[in-house]
């Protein structure tokens, strides 16, 4: 087992990350990406939640994969279907690092006719069991299933190496979360040695945690299988014309029942500053996705992304380091509590508590306030955009004011009940 040490920077408050081991490289992970993300609305109009930008220059799913590779774990395939083409295009360019040559690779697994049938994948099982060929053909000990879709650091190799030495048929990552958040996870009992004793996909009454009634034991879709034991569960799953065929609903409760299934808990496993509870977000709207990027700007973030023992990996285009001009009293060219990535020029524009995505452009007298600007943005002079989400490629005309009327607001772009408008291309009629 090899360990890498610690930060010198931080030798104290960083947990060490790295766990790679024989049980990592003996690993598939298998990423589920093809979900589009309703609750996001018209952010997932042309593109799949896992695609979604965050955090000034990433995507959602460059957390997991980050995961992956900072893990050890380097045989990923990555399960696609709804509107792929944009995170298709990211992980060609951003995710062909990995040396074929030593059996290291990321594969994109599409939703494809079958020769006896034409169907999508019908659930998250059935889009395992589609690509079960290919997954063999890597020879794995080990199958990791995994989410594209959350935000979160973990280290992989603390539950494999969990699950092997209980001897587990399959082990499900965990966390606590408030009983009324409950319903929306599938809700797990343990007992003393952690083996998972009831599962539940999302119950109308959670169950709460024995003398903790507000707390329940949700879990985070991660998944770890023996890799011979997942292949003839998905077969079983598959033949059974009553399955919905997905692993919440169906597989997961019948292992539990009838073999030995453990849960870890994401304290265990996750990477992060121990001074801070561990993070782990589903920015599955856009009140949530607004929050965690507003997060990021804080002056010690729950997140941190500055971890150089836990990089977060991704692609980005070649572009000039951001750049702020004009200083005289009339206007002056600045950011304040702000995250600006590269490309970005602000031309005698006030940036307060935002995050401008790569390549925006903001005019003269214009104030961006409490605001989440996406790539490629232009916004002209003289405009007020408050508490907003700005899609990518928008073009704000001069003048605009958005997020000072709600009433008015409403009547071109959506605004969320916390008051956070969401403007895409297609509100402001450039689509």
């Amino acid at each position: 087992m090899s360990h890498s040490p610690h930060s010198a920077a931080t030798p104290s408050k960083t947990r060490d990350p790295r766990f790679v081991s024989q049980l990592t490289r003996s690993t598939f992970a298998m990423i589920l990406a093809g979900g589009r993300g309703s609750r996001l609305h018209d952010l997932t109009n042309w593109r799949s939640k896992p695609a979604v930008p965050f955090g000034g220059k990433f995507r959602i799913i460059d957390f997991t994969l980050s995961n992956c590779v900072n893990s050890g774990v380097r045989k990923v395939g990555v399960a696609t279907q709804y509107k792929s083409q944009s995170l298709v295009r990211h992980i060609q360019l951003g995710w062909s690092f990995l040396d074929g040559r030593l059996g290291e690779f990321i594969e994109i697994m599409p939703a494809q006719q079958q020769v006896d049938e034409s169907h999508w994948y019908r659930g998250t099982a059935d889009a395992v069991f589609q690509n079960m060929r290919e997954i063999r053909a890597s020879k794995p000990e080990y199958v990791l299933v995994l989410s594209g879709d959350h935000i979160y650091r973990m280290d992989y190799g603390r539950i494999l190496a969990a699950h092997a030495a209980r001897q587990a048929d399959l082990s499900v990552a965990c966390i606590e979360v408030p009983v009324e958040e409950a319903k929306g996870f599938g809700v797990m009992a343990v007992d003393d040695t952690q083996r998972v004793v009831d599962f539940e996909e999302k119950p109308a009454q959670p169950r709460c945690l024995a003398g903790r009634p507000d707390t329940a034991l949700a879990s985070m879709g991660i998944y770890v299988f023996n890799a011979a034991f997942l292949f003839e569960q998905l077969q079983r799953d598959a033949d059974d014309p009553k399955s919905s065929h997905d692993f919440g609903k169906d597989l997961i409760p019948h292992c539990v029942k009838r073999y030995r299934t453990f849960a870890q808990t994401f304290c265990d496993s996750h990477v992060g500053d121990a001074d801070k509870p561990p993070y782990w977000r589903d920015v599955g709207t856009l009140d949530a996705y607004w929050e965690a990027n507003m997060d990021l700007i804080n002056v010690t973030p729950q997140l941190n992304l500055y971890d150089s023992q836990w990089p977060i990996w991704t692609w980005q285009q070649q572009l000039p380091p951001a750049k702020f001009v004009f200083d005289s009293d009339e206007r002056r060219g600045m950011a304040l509590d702000s995250m600006v990535s590269g490309g970005c020029i602000v031309s005698g524009a006030t940036v307060r508590r935002s995050l401008l995505y790569s390549g925006v452009r903001v005019d003269s007298h214009t104030l961006v306030q409490d605001s989440i600007v996406l790539p490629d943005v232009q916004i002209g002079e003289d405009c007020v955009l408050k508490k907003c989400i700005i899609d990518s490629d928008c073009v704000i005309p001069a003048g605009t004011r958005i997020g000072l009327d709600a009433r008015e607001d409403r009547k071109r772009f959506r605004v969320t009940e916390s008051g956070i408008t969401l403007v895409t291309l297609e509100m402001l009629g450039q689509a």
